[in-house]
């Protein structure tokens, strides 16, 4: 067995690689195992990627060619990233405001002007598909609807869309689809809202449950078919945070016509682990994809030096949301400058990969190489496999690759070494972690 190791000591990144060999003589193996069980299979992981931002294209843009080359290597070909999420119009994680449709009088949406929100992120998007030797697969997401089609009159400050908005609303929200489409794109998930509960400084609408339903059903479904688009991409309900997946799925998921229109349910992770809630939602709609679709260290709560705690919380995340059945996983920014942007009000946060634009040199921080440990090991048409633990503390999830390999990683969530014993098919592999460190075994 091949076992992959990464940890922190006294500030220092510690990574190393070793052969395991099985030991079955230990008498005390039986109180100190984590186990993997082959037999017991669960959903398909169809993989991991990270935001196409307005700011991660811009970022991108100001970076010299053997940066851009160690982040689309790093990115896409040795963690295999290949999903993308980015947004309809602007977001907050982008120079300024922006819209394709800023004509109250242009009613028939005859004169959208998609070239800003271009701009950045296509050329990100080629690229990182020809770094991927495949299309990277993308999806789409509105944070406001165009300021005339709301109460408020404004892309901020939440408000709702107008009731005599709707239909436009749909339409618009489905040629946006079909220009990322003619411009390269593969759009494979579409969510009708980022963070329907919201109401932020920045591109925001509300959204409640009767609404997002009402929307889908009269709305947004019949659009997506006119134009051919609901063989071409799941629509997703919710994306936002965990602990309302249950209550927003249940209420909008409410009948069989419901249920053909709906693909799945992406969430966030800002208030916590919910992961109870993810594993409800699997077990209530088994046939509907789970998405993590956003999720970030946020520097206004964790310190811009917070390195350690920041990639404990991704394993952590990764693991749980993977156990309850979650299929694929798309963090927040790919890449963001020294200050955690550019963001437009000045909402910083961390990334995986940054880039000091003063200094020009390329970051790598170690949420990264937590990351990394399931993104490289853990591939595409991976089957997510039954685990269990001796210790609340140590956290595992396991899945047979395509190839038939098993990948399992670990992760000690406990300020002191741990050491075990790796259990698979009737072996038993002995290993010992270091300190919130994370390894991957690979059978």
């Amino acid at each position: 067995m091949k076992a992959y190791f990464t940890s922190m000591d006294q500030g220092k990144r510690n990574t190393r690689e070793i052969t395991v060999q099985a030991d079955q003589s230990n008498p005390n193996r039986e109180m100190h195992v984590v186990t993997v069980f082959p037999q017991m299979t669960y959903q398909t992981i169809y993989g991991f990627g990270g935001a196409f931002t307005d700011a991660a294209g811009y970022v991108y843009s100001l970076m010299g060619d053997e940066d851009k080359k160690d982040f689309l290597q790093t990115y896409f070909r040795e963690m295999h990233y290949i999903w993308g999420r980015t947004s309809i119009d602007s977001c907050d994680f982008g120079l300024e405001m922006y819209a394709a449709g800023n004509d109250p009088a242009d009613t028939g949406l005859e004169h959208m002007d998609y070239r800003r929100g271009d701009r950045y992120v296509l050329l990100l998007v080629h690229d990182a598909g020809k770094a991927a030797g495949q299309t990277i697969r993308m999806m789409l997401t509105p944070w406001s609807p165009p300021a005339w089609m709301k109460t408020n009159g404004s892309r901020v400050h939440g408000g709702r869309l107008k009731k005599e908005c709707a239909p436009l609303w749909a339409e618009y929200i489905c040629r946006y689809v079909k220009h990322c489409l003619e411009a390269g794109m593969d759009v494979r998930l579409l969510s009708m809202q980022n963070e329907p509960h919201a109401v932020q400084t920045w591109d925001s609408c509300i959204v409640d449950d009767r609404q997002e339903g009402e929307f889908i059903r009269r709305y947004l479904g019949p659009a997506l078919k006119k134009h051919g688009l609901d063989q071409q991409l799941a629509l997703l309900i919710w994306d936002h945070n965990k602990e309302h997946v249950v209550d927003r799925a249940t209420a909008v998921i409410c009948d069989e016509a419901m249920a053909e229109q709906i693909g799945g349910i992406a969430f966030h992770w800002y208030t916590g682990d919910h992961f109870e809630n993810v594993r409800m939602a699997h077990e209530l709609f088994p046939d509907k994809r789970l998405v993590f679709s956003e999720g970030c260290v946020e520097h206004s709560i964790w310190g811009t030096d917070a390195e350690l705690s920041g990639a404990v919380r991704y394993a952590h995340e990764y693991i749980g949301d993977i156990n309850a059945g979650t299929d694929t996983l798309i963090e927040w920014n790919l890449l963001l400058d020294e200050k955690g942007g550019p963001n437009h009000v000045e909402n910083f946060c961390d990334a995986p990969m940054m880039y000091d634009t003063v200094r020009h040199v390329l970051r790598k921080k170690l949420s990264l190489d937590y990351i990394g440990h399931f993104s490289r090991f853990i591939l595409p048409g991976a089957v997510r496999l039954g685990v269990s633990r001796f210790s609340e503390s140590l956290e595992i999830t396991a899945a047979r690759n395509p190839d038939g390999s098993i990948a399992a990683v670990l992760l000690n969530n406990a300020g002191k070494e741990t050491s075990l014993f790796l259990q698979c098919s009737g072996s038993f592999y002995p290993l010992t972690l270091p300190a919130y460190g994370i390894c991957t075994c690979v059978l």
